[in-house]
């Protein structure tokens, strides 16, 4: 008798489903690069870098942990690749962000643009400062 992590998904389908989440994953990351290319301010530049790279990353990870064909392999698969995906959701908004502030202190993004402007009192000198 077969345990449940013993079924496997028959070879065509894996293939067809690794290759599906491969493809959509690739063309996600060269989405990334082409804003990276395409916008001209640091937000877009920004949101273009992020968002599109995290979820062709997830697709990739998730293409290699169905490759495995049963589900016992899926299964460990997924646990593989969680901690690159975990790590890839903690340093992509992190990264942005360092960017983002960095980008606003130096002045190259258009202070006309933005909707709400939290950093203006930081940008003040204190009166005791100096």
């Amino acid at each position: 008798m077969m345990s449940f992590l013993e079924l496997a998904l028959p070879q065509q389908v894996a293939d067809t489903v690794v290759l599906v989440l491969v493809l959509i994953g690739a063309i996600l990351c060269l989405s990334a690069s082409v804003g990276l290319l395409h916008f001209r301010d640091v937000p877009g530049r920004l949101h273009a870098a992020t968002k599109p790279q995290v979820l062709g990353l997830v697709l990739i990870c998730l293409a290699i942990a169905v490759a495995q064909r049963t589900v016992g392999g899926i299964l460990l698969g997924v646990v593989i690749v969680t901690p690159v995906i975990l790590l890839q959701f903690a340093t992509a908004p992190l990264s942005a962000h360092m960017v983002g502030r960095q980008a606003y202190r130096n002045g190259t993004i258009n202070q006309h643009a933005l909707v709400a402007d939290e950093y203006a009192e930081s940008k003040r000198t204190p009166p005791a400062a100096g």
